[in-house]
């Protein structure tokens, strides 16, 4: 386990998904405590294999909408790909719920509160 997520990670995919987060901060206008706390409710109970684990084959962003967005009524996600996601209307997009204040996917001290 790292400082914020939940997962064991080795320094390559504790950039990797650091990178996820930035993403979602920007993307997604969130704080990174909110960022964090989506990846480790999403992704939390996966066991991560040292860089470049099996999720390398796709680009941060495309885990980042995973943990933000539930997949629209065709069961797709986003992908961060501006042309593969150019028929995606994200206001119709639903968002994953935030994980409950408290639960362990919340490592970082929320500062937007």
């Amino acid at each position: 386990m790292t400082a914020e997520f939940l997962m064991k990670l080795d320094e390559g995919m504790l950039e990797y998904f650091r990178d996820m987060v930035s993403e979602m901060m920007e993307r997604f206008d969130i704080s990174r405590a909110e960022a964090v706390a989506r990846i480790n409710e999403r992704y939390g109970n996966l066991e991560i294999s040292p860089y470049p684990d099996l999720m390398c084959h796709e680009f941060p962003e495309f885990w980042a909408y995973g943990a933000y967005y539930y997949p629209d009524g065709k069961d797709r996600l986003p992908t961060g790909d501006a042309d593969a996601d150019a028929d995606i209307d994200f206001t119709q997009l639903p968002i994953r719920p935030l994980p409950p204040k408290g639960s362990p996917a919340w490592t970082l001290k929320d500062d937007s509160e």
